[in-house]
């Protein structure tokens, strides 16, 4: 028998040669409790799930007579749900997504990266398929699927802001698109309409700095992209706050109605706020889609 020594120092090695990504996504995955996502939905299965009263518009072949024998009303037994769904992501890689205002704050690349590769781990355990949007790495379950995401998410791109990739989109898929949506509304009007298009329902998560929120400069200030490609200069920040925080809230009403309009959910997560929260917003969002 392997004593726990031994077994601590077989998991720490192994440990070791995950990305670090990998391994902070897998110990985030681990504080939701996975219950049977994917799993536990009325469909077409060999085995039992529910009962359920008989509705109007349900066949008569769906009775169980036995179960509606032993009450007034008729009962209908539900299977369970066995076909996976394939879940497709996108996850802004752009520089704008590296922005911090704080040491103490992680950019806002690296939490969307954590919280959609813990949400990963979460469906792939659950019988999903999970895979990226576009072309580059098709929906499959699997361990060597978590490893292929967790590299993909290590690379960063040259461009100021992301645009959604809706290529190759499954039908009747579901999706995950990540970023802070600071950019061009363009494109995701168009991935959106796209997605509706082939019957995909997802989630828009809006990722944003603390201090993109509340705007706290004053006095001189010098604003500066990501990329470096756009920089102004104003000695009276504050005179900008109040028609910042007006477009801001523009902008989260424009996707939020994009949303509602292709059947997707949307919502903004603050990388000062805990990634669980998120997390669990996420996966609970996903199990449900609009």
């Amino acid at each position: 028998m392997t004593d726990a020594r031994t077994l601590r120092l077989t998991a720490e090695a192994e440990v070791s040669h995950l990305p670090p990504l990998l391994a902070r996504a897998e110990q985030l995955a681990g504080t939701v409790l996975l219950g049977e996502h994917g799993r536990r939905r009325a469909g077409i299965g060999d085995d039992f799930w529910q009962y359920r009263p008989f509705h109007t518009g349900d066949s008569r072949r769906m009775i169980d007579w036995r179960r509606s024998a032993r009450s007034d009303a008729e009962y209908v037994r539900e299977r369970e749900w066995q076909v996976a769904q394939s879940v497709m992501l996108w996850v802004d890689a752009s520089a704008s997504m590296r922005f911090k205002s704080a040491d103490a704050l992680p950019e806002k690349s690296d939490r969307a990266r954590l919280i959609t590769l813990a949400a990963s781990i979460l469906l792939i355990k659950g019988g999903e398929r999970v895979g990226l949007s576009g072309n580059d790495l098709p929906p499959q379950r699997g361990r060597a699927q978590i490893m292929r995401l967790a590299e993909h998410f290590t690379h960063d791109a040259d461009t100021e802001y992301g645009t959604p990739e809706a290529r190759a989109m499954l039908p009747h898929a579901c999706a995950l698109f990540v970023s802070d949506f600071m950019g061009d509304v363009e494109p995701v009007k168009a991935a959106l309409a796209k997605a509706a298009d082939r019957g995909v329902r997802g989630v828009l998560m809006q990722v944003l700095d603390p201090a993109e929120e509340n705007f706290p400069f004053q006095g001189p200030t010098i604003f500066e992209s990501a990329g470096k490609s756009l920089r102004y200069e104003t000695l009276k920040a504050y005179d900008l706050k109040a028609r910042y925080l007006d477009k801001l809230a523009q902008r989260k009403e424009e996707l939020r109605h994009l949303c509602t309009v292709a059947g997707w959910q949307f919502a903004t997560h603050h990388t000062d706020a805990a990634a669980q929260t998120a997390l669990l917003w996420l996966h609970r969002a996903l199990e449900r889609p609009a």
